[in-house]
């Protein structure tokens, strides 16, 4: 195409040029010149070049006005790559394919990420993820308690990503939102929200659209809702009305969620107050059971196996003891900016056996055990993921499924072998064990099989996907109320 048109420039070109040597201001500009009346030459002579070059110019963008209107993407499928068309400015495609981005901040305990999401939509169809853009930066906002003004120098980073990955003409509708999760929720009060009030002044002063909910303590329950619209929209169960859909479980660094939707009238009627939520998506309402146990993530966990405090240095500066640590250890471990000094529990007896009477205790009357999620095909991230992928039970890269108990079989082999062969982590047996217990107290049977997973068609398989298209449906149906 581009070849034709530059063909085509050149004969038109050739044909301007033509006319200027022979044609009626040429021969015009030779009887002047005859007469000796050169003054009037240099005026027409120009006027010529500029009526070619004007002839030129609207010719070239004549061409040029229908690949700059296009910016849909055609055949696009979840986790395609992002189209080069998606650069160009708003306008309607020959498909008629709609393109809309998002922007999700995950302030979590650990780290603050951003992901950028891609969609497109074809007309009265359900819109599918066509490319993410993922960063991240440690440590989270949490760290910035006592400083606030240095947080603002990551979130600022991490937008001008955003800004580099989502066309100039796309930023003023572009939804930009922060959800904070546990790391935040475990903080005074006083202190997240001064926290949250300056990621909001550097939000404000962004091109996006930024409106009065764009940052915000996310609770548990939504967190575990927006993963298991990630996980089911990735997995295309959403795209089905009364179709199959799958579990979600998701173990953080201070709490741990579990979402599914039940199928079972006695689930509904057995679940406690406040563990069942209802979601509107796709014109659509959904009932879920979703609960998130707020001190019972992964970090927050060992500290309490230990015997510690949240947010609390050990009293006296004593040593915290634990059977879940090998026999010889002595060290120190951070966690929500307190340094503890931990060490091994001297014992003959069983190591795992021990720990696991430890953990039980920290777990006793804490979780809620549903019958059905026997039942339910559950997807499993987090530290599900890096805890199975760091013992082998997984690869590493691509993820795999396993039954629940492997996860027992590789805590009995890491706590036995603990102090004979070098660990990856001093907490390897704690937390093995841990993760053990857990999804049996969760009513998971060992032989129920789990799928883990960083990522679905390349797509991240956190709980940002799902808050930031719940967030896009909810605007464009107080767009469209009668909707």
């Amino acid at each position: 195409m581009k070849k034709d048109i530059h063909c085509e420039t050149s004969r038109k070109m050739s044909y301007i040029y033509q006319q200027l040597q022979h044609g009626p201001w040429q021969t015009r500009m030779r009887k002047i010149s005859n007469h000796g009346n050169l003054r009037v030459a240099k005026v027409v002579y120009p006027l010529g070049l500029c009526v070619g070059l004007f002839i030129y110019v609207a010719y070239i963008k004549w061409h040029r006005a229908p690949a700059t209107q296009a910016f849909s993407i055609t055949g696009v499928a979840p986790g395609a790559r992002w189209s080069q068309q998606a650069h160009s400015p708003p306008g309607t495609a020959a498909h008629g394919h709609k393109v809309f981005y998002g922007i999700m901040f995950d302030a979590g305990s650990t780290g603050t990420r951003v992901h950028i999401f891609q969609f497109a939509q074809p007309p009265r169809e359900t819109p599918t993820l066509t490319h993410e853009t993922f960063k991240a930066l440690k440590p989270g906002l949490s760290a910035y308690a006592d400083d606030v003004e240095k947080s603002a120098q990551g979130i600022q980073e991490l937008l001008d990503v955003a800004k580099q990955d989502i066309p100039f003409d796309f930023w003023k509708a572009t939804p930009l939102v922060l959800k904070a999760t546990a790391g935040l929720r475990l903080l005074p009060g006083e202190k997240a929200q001064k926290l949250l009030q300056k990621v909001k002044e550097v939000f404000k002063a962004s091109p996006f659209l930024v409106g009065d909910d764009c940052v915000s303590i996310m609770n548990g329950t939504d967190e575990g809702v927006s993963a298991w619209i990630t996980i089911n929209f990735l997995t295309g169960s959403l795209k089905t009305p009364g179709g199959s859909s799958v579990g979600m479980l998701d173990l953080g660094g201070g709490s741990t969620q579990i979402a599914f939707l039940p199928r079972v009238e006695g689930t509904l009627q057995a679940s406690p107050p406040g563990y069942l939520t209802a979601l509107r998506m796709f014109n659509r309402t959904y009932k879920l059971y979703s609960y998130s146990y707020l001190g019972l993530g992964l970090m927050s966990a060992r500290l309490a196996i230990l015997g510690g405090v949240e947010g609390q240095p050990a009293k006296d500066g004593k040593e915290l003891v634990s059977p879940c640590l090998s026999p010889s250890f002595k060290g120190e471990w951070e966690h929500a900016e307190v340094t503890y000094r931990i060490s091994g529990q001297k014992a003959a007896a069983n190591l795992h056996e021990l720990c696991a009477t430890r953990v039980s205790e920290v777990l006793q009357n804490r979780v809620h055990r549903t019958e059905e999620v026997k039942y339910v095909d559950f997807y499993a991230f987090s530290y599900y993921y890096d805890l199975a992928a760091g013992v082998g039970l997984i690869d590493a890269e691509k993820g795999g499924s396993l039954v629940v108990g492997d996860f027992e079989i590789a805590a009995k082999y890491v706590c036995r072998t603990l102090e004979t062969q070098l660990q990856s982590s001093p907490f390897a047996c704690m937390d093995l064990t841990y993760i053990t217990l857990l999804l049996q107290e969760f009513g998971f049977p060992r032989s129920k099989v789990l799928k883990l997973t960083r990522k679905i068609d390349n797509v991240e398989t956190s709980w940002a996907l799902g808050a930031i298209f719940h967030y896009i449906d909810s605007l464009n149906r107080q767009k469209s109320p009668a909707s």
